[in-house]
């Protein structure tokens, strides 16, 4: 258990693990403020929770232990996991998300968000492409943390993978090897068009077309090196 500063609303909604923890999913709350947020975490019937809420002034809120299986994640998918909820952390930043203003995470958020994650990561000896978002796990339901959420920051500390910048090269695939690649990288392929455009929002959020051009394969191929390049 972590030694960082919290306090404690608990929720009810949880069950017990089937896999040890090796994924950390993060979130936004997407509701219109922090105590709305919290208060349905933590009311029974929603059926929903997580094992932290960040708020935006960079209070930590505690909601599940973190033995324990955590609601958060629902139908998901990653790199051959579909129990993702037992595979993982989650947390959930507060931000209204895009159905009710959707904005920056504020700096106090993300000076508490990163220590939580450094500390959780270090203790399951998490790696880097296997801290996700909502949407990478579950893109055809969801888009948070989505396109603001400064992934390149963790990146720049290793807390998340890098946008591969350098070195980029085009390998020409067909819309079919790309989702073959999209699949092999981690990505539930399941609705082909969801699946891209949570792969655009993650790690090219200034054009999420859906549309697989020369720098979403070059970008994809570079992220399935064994050591991706970026300026991050």
């Amino acid at each position: 258990m972590t030694d960082i500063p919290m306090i404690e609303t608990l929720s009810p909604n949880f069950d017990d693990r089937k896999l040890p923890v090796s994924m950390l999913v993060l979130h936004y709350t997407g509701m219109p403020d922090a105590a709305s947020a919290i208060d349905w975490l933590a009311s029974p019937e929603s059926k929903v929770s997580a094992h932290y809420v960040v708020t935006e002034e960079g209070q930590i809120v505690r909601m599940v232990d973190e033995a324990k299986r955590a609601w958060h994640a629902g139908r998901a998918h990653w790199r051959g996991t579909d129990d993702v909820n037992s595979a993982s952390i989650g947390i959930e930043i507060v931000n209204p998300g895009h159905e009710w203003g959707y904005r920056p995470f504020p700096e106090a958020q993300m000076g508490a968000l990163i220590p939580l994650i450094h500390d959780i990561v270090q203790r399951y000896r998490i790696t880097r492409g296997n801290i996700v978002g909502h949407s990478d796990v579950a893109p055809a339901r969801k888009q948070d943390p989505g396109e603001l959420f400064p992934w390149g920051t963790l990146a720049r500390l290793r807390l998340a993978l890098p946008r591969p910048t350098k070195n980029l090269m085009d390998p020409l695939w067909t819309d079919s090897a790309f989702m073959l690649a999209l699949e092999r990288f981690g990505y539930d392929i399941a609705e082909p068009d969801a699946a891209v455009v949570a792969f655009q929002r993650r790690f090219r959020p200034e054009l999420i077309d859906g549309v697989i051009d020369g720098e979403c394969r070059a970008i994809l191929l570079a992220l399935l090196l064994p050591k991706p390049q970026g300026d991050d």
